[in-house]
């Protein structure tokens, strides 16, 4: 299969460059792939698992948590504001997560703000618990 350059970054660096047959990812509309030859394109990313497929076949799974993706001129880029790697979440802190904001979700006196930042806590917990499984 053909292959493209991905480039992965966060506000923290760059956490990924090669060249790839594939990349998937949930945009805000729904799930996306990207292969070589796409053209020109811009999305921002919601929270969903992500994967790669390396040039070998190898897939790389990982959970992202919002921002952009951009294909230019055969070049892939998405910039997260979050991106793990299967391999890099932890289990029990995602958890641990996931049920504090269960909780704080039924509390009966919660602001429209605390309510809806429980509700993305809680989804950011279950794409790290979805890919790490």
């Amino acid at each position: 299969m053909k292959t493209f350059p991905l480039r992965i970054g966060t506000p923290d660096g760059l956490l990924f460059q090669d060249e790839v047959e594939r990349v998937v990812v949930r945009s805000i509309t729904g799930d996306l792939a990207i292969l070589a030859g796409h053209c020109n394109f811009c999305t921002a990313l919601g929270m969903g698992e992500a994967h790669v497929v390396l040039e070998d076949g190898t897939v790389k799974e990982a959970a992202c948590i919002g921002g952009m993706l951009s294909v230019m001129n055969g070049t892939c880029r998405i910039m997260a504001t979050t991106w793990e790697w299967k391999e890099d979440i932890d289990e029990a802190r995602a958890e641990s997560a996931k049920q504090r904001a269960e909780a704080r979700l039924a509390t009966k006196d919660l602001t429209e703000q605390e309510y809806k930042m429980a509700q993305a806590k809680l989804q950011r917990a279950l794409v790290r618990l979805s890919v790490k499984k």
